[in-house]
């Protein structure tokens, strides 16, 4: 059906625009997060050292991490890079939510690997979430989710404190998600 609808409306002309749909492009990065908002940051630590730090942000970087939270995830590329689109999806037969996003800004350094993806037309929210590892001094690595995000649909906006409930409950996910892909590509390296 999904199929369908996007069918008909490349042919009617009618499909929405692939641009962000927000002013606030690239403040996740820049900072400070935009007023008017709901703001999320989580961090949470994921392993330790050089190979985990280069597991975690593959897992970042190529969705598999959102992969693993049991999203779908359908990417003009396989990795993250300005501009690439990409659809986030979850729930289970009729009943899934699909969230249009474009790769903002990606950061591929010694010790700092990560990305963040704005909202399309079409996203229950408008914003902009990061996600990103990092390699500290002391061999540690840390996964933060940096967003900030206000209701663009009748549902999130008559969801309120149970969308922002569930959205901290998601990055909780992911980063556990990426703590046991970061701890099985140790297991299987060794």
């Amino acid at each position: 059906m999904t199929r369908l609808v996007r069918s008909l409306s490349d042919t009617l002309g009618t499909r929405p625009a692939a641009g962000p749909n927000y002013p606030e492009v690239g403040a996740t990065r820049t900072g400070p997060l935009p007023a008017g908002y709901h703001h999320l940051h989580h961090t949470v630590r994921v392993g330790h050292g050089r190979e985990a730090y280069a597991a975690a942000g593959a897992a970042v970087t190529t969705w598999a991490m959102h992969r693993a939270t049991g999203a779908r995830v359908d990417s003009t590329a396989g990795r993250a890079e300005p501009g690439v689109t990409l659809e986030v999806s979850m729930g289970l037969g009729r009943l899934r939510f699909t969230a249009p996003c474009q790769v903002i800004w990606t950061a591929y350094t010694d010790s700092v690997t990560g990305f963040a993806y704005g909202t399309r037309a079409g996203h229950p929210e408008r914003g902009e979430e990061s996600f990103v590892v990092d390699l500290h001094e002391d061999g540690t690595v840390w996964f933060t989710v940096t967003a900030f995000s206000r209701a663009a649909a009748w549902y999130t906006r008559l969801g309120g404190p149970v969308v922002r409930a569930l959205q901290h409950a998601y990055a909780r996910r992911l980063g556990r998600s990426l703590a046991a892909l970061v701890a099985e590509h140790g297991t299987r390296g060794r």
